[in-house]
């Protein structure tokens, strides 16, 4: 070292010498150099890293070698004795090679994953070995930037990303894209990440797929043919790798929409007492997106083959006058025939609408109302009021009603007819002082006429003018004529309904002979009717309101709707008068949609006749443009009105009892019906309890709370007829007045007729009585009581009774009757099942000491008498026997009878018997209901002395006989 450091020192000669002390004194002053920058690439599965540039290290110190050894050797570059790598968590190390020429690589320590980090930047430095044997004064370089990226290998199948692809479509289009389905590849490089291609892998489907996943149709799709297809779709990566699960795609094709009602129950069903039904509760309405400005439906209730229009009350026209507050001045020309009103008996009727009453005239046929039914004076107010369906017909008068005169001539005063659909009133005044000509004929041209529907008309006249409403509406006359008064006659008149009768002179083909034998002549009906009539009324000296006329054509059933507050104002809601038809309009769906599904249907009936009504929605849509952009079609369905549940209308009371004569004779008379019941009562079927092996079991209740009304209540003779000279039936007038009751009688017995409970029909039938004033030929007489409700809908079991006349012979007999036990026959109907509920009062008392009974009471007391005589008999016999016996003994044989006392009763078997014979008889006779009305009390009393007084002597006879003692056998 000193010696290198001072040179001049150095004496030694030779070139050898010099050269070593020239190497011994170089010292390593410069550092390795390596490139600033290197980049490298390295496969997932691999752990060498190539490196552009390669890894080489320099060093400006070669060729001489420090820090191997002290020896000195000579070399031919310098060394580099390692590289070192400077970073965190670097996954690399360097390694030199070749020391020498400074060469070195880069290698992975562990497995690298690209999908974990795909770039790795580090830096590197070189170091040299430094000077001496301990590596004293080492140089290290510079650090250089190290760029590894990793490179992938296709380790991953492609994923999609859902497990279901679900698309719809409708039918009938072609789309370019229906859905697009995507997978996705864990791959880090941009070759085997990336999906190159996608498959359908299901054969013969109508679909394709792109390389991008798009699914569309290869053809249009048809609902008809297939609701959904089930697509497998597998996908491929660029390294051709197949999805490692395909997928499923469905794909549903709904049909073309059309716009129409959707949710709408075509059947639905009504019961009977269950108030207001909703029948849009689930619909609404489909519009297919359309850029609709307003909507209107209309929903109509067809009800027009339901008795005369819709289902009303079937009572009588009469009847239903009085309910709607025409109590008085009413008669009606067609009444259900009956015993008091049987000039409708020949005319066909409608029976199949639940007691409706409906006559048919078919241009043939016609009636005669007879005298009295009607009395009204043309100078006052009258009203005339029908139910007609009628079609287009000839060109020839129709008539509806005609009052003209009987013979001689064919003046018409007033009528009511139909002629070229046109409804004419003609009305002709008496004569007056001035002869001046007047209103005569009223027209009125109206399509209802001529329609073949239903529909009610109400002609109030108050001459000179004549107000006409149909179905409510009023109407005034197109035009009105004017006539002369008629001459002054004395010719009667003759009211006919569907067709007018004239003097039969002459022969049209519209007329039909009719024998007159009223007054020995002819005549004949013209201008017949063609068509239906109901409820033919007419009502003098009044005129009917519009209170009233609404009533009487108000239906018991139809729509009803029970508008939201949050959509009333956006929607406008309109009925028709009668209900069966309403109109919804706005221009919110959604409030619409409401709107309906708030309306209902109702019949306030307590027996609704059942059956269908027809529904039908119909709807009008506009758009912007105001043009009617959507077709919605006509929705249909029905509501099914069920069978409502029938009463049984049950009477019960006293069938049989009687009473005095003088009762009969009296001024009160005898009462019929002193205990009658009336209930009503209905069959429910109700579900069996869970224990029960029957499905069902009916059960009868008692309408006790929930009671009906009756509107007719007939008590007719059985037998002969009423003879009005010395009987009749009578009932307190007031009291039928304070019900709002009407009756009329005839000689086959009385109607009360009028719409009211069953408990004042009730009292009302407590108070019939029945008088008779010559009861001396009188044993019996016998009646039968029916009511019904809703005009013969409903009618009641005949409820028959009989009531016998005691007759007193004399006063012997008057005493015994007086003191005869009453005898109670309570009637219980089998034909109705009450269930445990007993009908018939429990403290009935009556008697029915009929001609039979005093019979048997003479009977019995007769054969105890002759048993009491034939045991005196008897005791008198056995007397004379022993004084006998006593006589004929002889003297050692003497019977000492002192202490021996026998009593012999042979009659007793036989009276037994005798009596057991009598009475079976007599209760016989009884039970068959005295087979001789013919025989009084006394008589039936003398003949049974005389057939009794006969047999009497001869088994008196017989008797004694048997009391002859046979001693043969006796041992003495």
């Amino acid at each position: 070292s000193a010696l290198c450091k001072d040179t001049s020192l150095i004496v030694f000669g030779t070139q050898l010498l010099l050269q070593v002390i020239s190497s011994f004194c170089v010292i390593n002053k410069h550092k390795p150099w390596i490139e600033t920058t290197y980049h490298g690439i390295v496969t997932e599965n691999d752990d060498r890293v190539i490196l552009d540039p390669p890894l080489i290290a320099l060093d400006k110190d070669a060729p001489l070698r420090y820090a191997e050894s002290f020896e000195v050797t000579l070399t031919k570059e310098g060394e580099i004795c390692g590289f070192r790598i400077h970073g965190q968590n670097v996954p690399f190390e360097a390694v030199v090679l070749d020391k020498s020429t400074g060469e070195g690589v880069i290698r992975a320590k562990d497995k690298l994953d690209c999908e974990l980090q795909k770039e790795h930047t580090f830096t590197i430095q070189a170091y040299d070995c430094g000077e001496g044997p301990d590596g004293a004064n080492m140089k290290k370089s510079h650090k250089a930037t190290v760029h590894i990226q990793v490179n992938d290998i296709n380790e991953y199948s492609p994923v999609f990303k859902e497990k279901t692809y679900k698309a719809t479509v409708i039918e009938g289009k072609k789309y370019d894209s229906i859905l697009k389905v995507e997978a996705v590849d864990a791959d880090c490089s941009f070759q085997y990440s990336q999906i190159c291609n996608y498959e359908i892998v299901t054969p013969d489907v109508p679909f394709t797929i792109d390389k991008d996943g798009f699914i569309k149709n290869t053809e249009k799709l048809s609902y008809g043919k297939e609701h959904m297809y089930k697509l497998t779709v597998t996908a491929y990566d660029c390294g051709k790798n197949r999805a490692s699960e395909d997928v499923l795609v469905k794909i549903s094709v709904k049909p073309t929409c059309k716009p129409s009602w959707q949710g709408f129950n075509k059947r639905i069903e009504y019961e009977p007492g269950t108030g207001s039904l909703a029948l849009f509760s689930s619909m609404h309405l489909e519009t297919c997106d359309m850029p609709v400005t307003s909507i209107r439906a209309s929903i109509e209730l067809e009800t027009n083959h339901i008795g005369k229009g819709c289902d009303r009350d079937t009572y009588s026209e009469k009847s239903l006058h009085k309910l709607c507050g025409a109590s008085s001045g009413t008669m009606e020309l067609l009444p259900t025939p009956s015993s008091s009103a049987n000039w409708t008996v020949g005319l066909p009727t409608d029976n199949g609408h639940d007691s409706d009453q409906v006559f048919e005239f078919n241009g043939t046929q016609a009636i005669k109302v007879p005298d009295g039914v009607v009395n009204t004076n043309m100078k006052e107010p009258f009203t005339i009021s029908v139910w007609m369906r009628h079609g287009p017909g000839a060109h020839e008068k129709e008539t509806i009603l005609c009052n003209s005169d009987k013979t001689d001539m064919n003046r018409h005063h007033y009528s009511l007819y139909v002629h070229n659909c046109r409804l004419i009133f003609l009305l002709r005044q008496d004569p007056a002082e001035a002869e001046n000509y007047k209103p005569a004929e009223f027209h009125w041209k109206l399509d209802q006429v001529c329609d073949k529907e239903w529909h009610h008309y109400v002609l109030n006249v108050e001459f000179p003018t004549v107000s006409l409403f149909v179905d409510g509406s009023t109407f005034e006359p197109f035009m009105v004529t004017e006539d002369y008064p008629l001459h002054a006659s004395k010719i009667e008149t003759q009211l006919t309904i569907g067709a007018c009768w004239q003097e039969n002179s002459g022969h049209d083909n519209d007329t039909e002979t009719v024998p007159e034998t009223a007054s020995g002549g002819s005549g004949r009906m013209a201008q017949f009717f063609r068509g239906n009539l109901a409820g033919l009324i007419i009502r003098s000296g009044k005129l009917e309101n519009k209170k009233v006329i609404d009533c009487l054509y108000t239906c018991k059933e139809g729509l009803d709707v029970q508008l939201p507050e949050e959509v009333a104002s956006a929607v406008k809601v309109e009925f028709n008068p009668n209900q069966s038809s309403l109109t919804v309009e706005g221009d919110d769906i959604d409030a619409l949609d409401k709107v309906m599904q708030h309306i209902s249907y109702l019949n306030s009936r307590q027996f609704p006749t059942p059956g269908i009504r027809h529904l039908r929605i119909s709807t009008s849509v506009k758009c912007f443009n105001e043009d009617a952009c959507v077709m919605v079609p006509d929705a249909e369905g029905y509501v099914m009105v069920l069978q409502p549940e029938e009463p049984k209308i049950s009477l019960s009371g006293i069938d049989h009892f009687a009473r005095s004569a003088a009762e009969f004779e009296s001024q009160e008379g005898v009462t019929l019906f002193p205990e009658l019941r009336i209930v009503s009562t209905i069959t429910r079927e109700v579900e069996a309890d869970a224990e029960s092996e029957a499905t069902d079991v009916q059960e009868t209740v008692v309408s006790e709370e929930i009671m009906h009304n009756l509107d007719t209540c007939e008590v007719t003779v059985i037998g002969d007829e009423l003879d009005g000279d010395h009987e009749s039936l009578e009932v307190d007038q007031s009291q039928l007045q304070q019900r709002a009751l009407e009756m009329s009688s005839s000689n086959l017995g009385l109607i009360i007729i009028g719409v009211n409970t069953m408990a004042n029909y009730e009292q009302v039938l407590h108070l019939i009585r029945y008088k008779n004033w010559h009861t001396e030929a009188l044993f019996d007489r016998k009646f039968k009581l029916v009511c019904s409700e809703l005009n013969g809908r409903y009618i009641s079991n005949d409820f028959k009774v009989e009531v016998n006349v005691i007759h007193t012979a004399n006063p012997v007999e008057q005493a015994n009757a007086a003191v005869q036990p009453n005898f109670i026959n309570p009637v219980h109907h089998a034909s109705v099942d009450l269930t445990g509920h007993n009908l018939v009062n429990a403290h009935q008392s009556s008697v029915v000491p009929s001609a039979a009974t005093i019979v048997i009471v003479v009977c019995v007391s007769f054969l105890v008498f002759m048993i009491i005589l034939g045991v005196f008999r008897i005791r008198a016999a056995h007397q004379r026997t022993m004084r006998d016996q006593e006589s004929g003994k002889e003297n050692e044989m003497d019977w000492d009878d002192s202490a021996l006392t026998i009593t012999v009763n042979p009659m007793e078997t036989y009276e037994d018997q005798h009596s057991s014979e009598e009475e079976e008889e007599e209760e016989e006779e009884s039970e068959d209901g005295e087979e001789e009305d013919d025989i009084t009390s006394a008589e039936s009393e003398s003949s049974e002395d005389e057939e009794g007084g006969e047999p009497e002597d001869q088994q008196g006879t017989s008797r004694q006989q048997q009391l002859e003692w046979d001693d043969s056998t006796l041992t003495y």
